[in-house]
């Protein structure tokens, strides 16, 4: 999905330039007494093609926000929130914010990312017209898409030997915690802290033995040892929601952004490209020269204040982070 790809990609360099940032001065290691200096580190990145993307991005980062300052764009905290939340809303509860962890986004990072995205939309995406017509058409074409299949709330422990899950399962039967018991034997780093909480997931999500249990298995009971390619797991099935058939008015919204968003993206580029080429960019570091020619190869054409935008992105699946989830 567009939303998290495009955020992927802002992802790295921002994660990369706080690291740059980070080491200024000082010791980063000692090995056996001998110090391994941040300024011998900073010269092993600055070195790297990673500083390059890097410096591409605060570049970037400062050219946004000039243009906003220049031309009156003010992107409020309540605006990034809530394209959070429009963002969040498109993977199952919890989800989203394991994927930001798994790109190495901390929310900071993630909404530096947004508000750029914002003052772009604000910049051009004035100049993309969505009609009533065309999202109905849309709708009519790929409703499936947007139909919510079956969910299921679990949670689980993972060991590798049926004698200690059938122990687990007894003990769990007797009455003792299954949190307590999760974090004691659990083999699933994923889920043990969390007591073997998995949260939400849908069909596929989960490999098959467990997914046969979940989908079946009685609400609160404690399942048998279930053997899957990952060891055997007891089970508990906290709740399910039914599949819910979408309607164009419930996801109206959503089908608008993502009508917007494939409409903006040949555009995003050659506004970007505007920018720079309008810009004055010294590079004082002779490592990075030519980084930014003057004008930039495909600036040309361009890019006229108004010309593009995308909304912002964000990653990979979102299934859960536990074993089962993996395959």
């Amino acid at each position: 999905m567009l939303v998290f790809r495009r955020l992927a990609t802002g992802a790295a360099a921002i994660a990369a330039a706080l690291s740059l940032v980070a080491c200024a001065g000082g010791s980063v290691a000692t090995v056996n007494g001998q110090s391994i200096s941040r300024q011998t580190f900073d010269k092993k990145l600055e070195a790297s093609p990673t500083a390059r993307g890097v410096l591409q991005q605060l570049v970037l980062q400062t050219l946004l926000d000039q243009y906003g300052q220049r031309h009156g764009i003010h992107i409020t905290k309540a605006q990034v929130a809530q394209r959070e939340a429009e963002i969040a809303a498109n993977y199952p509860p919890g989800s989203f914010q394991r994927q930001l962890a798994a790109n190495g986004l901390t929310e900071h990072d993630l909404h530096q990312i947004i508000r750029q995205q914002l003052i772009i939309d604000a910049a051009v995406g004035k100049n993309v017209q969505i009609s009533e017509a065309q999202i109905a058409a849309f709708f009519n074409k790929n409703h499936a898409q947007f139909d919510t299949p079956e969910q299921i709330k679990a949670r689980h422990i993972l060991v590798t030997d049926l004698a200690t899950a059938q122990k687990i399962e007894a003990d769990l039967k007797a009455g003792q915690h299954f949190s307590a018991l999760a974090k004691q034997y659990s083999q699933d780093p994923g889920s043990r802290d969390k007591g073997g909480e998995l949260g939400w997931f849908g069909p596929n999500q989960m490999v098959k033995p467990f997914e046969a249990y979940a989908l079946t298995g009685k609400i609160g009971a404690i399942s048998p040892p279930v053997h899957s390619p990952f060891g055997w797991h007891i089970i508990q099935v906290q709740a399910r929601k039914p599949a819910v058939k979408a309607t164009l008015a419930s996801v109206h919204q959503r089908i608008e952004d993502q009508l917007r968003e494939q409409a903006e993206a040949p555009l995003v580029q050659p506004f970007i490209a505007g920018l720079q080429s309008k810009a004055t960019i010294q590079i004082n570091d002779p490592r990075f020269t030519g980084l930014f020619p003057t004008p930039p190869p495909s600036a040309a054409p361009a890019a006229t204040a108004g010309t593009a935008t995308e909304a912002p992105s964000a990653a990979p699946s979102a299934a859960p982070s536990a074993p089962p989830t993996k395959h």
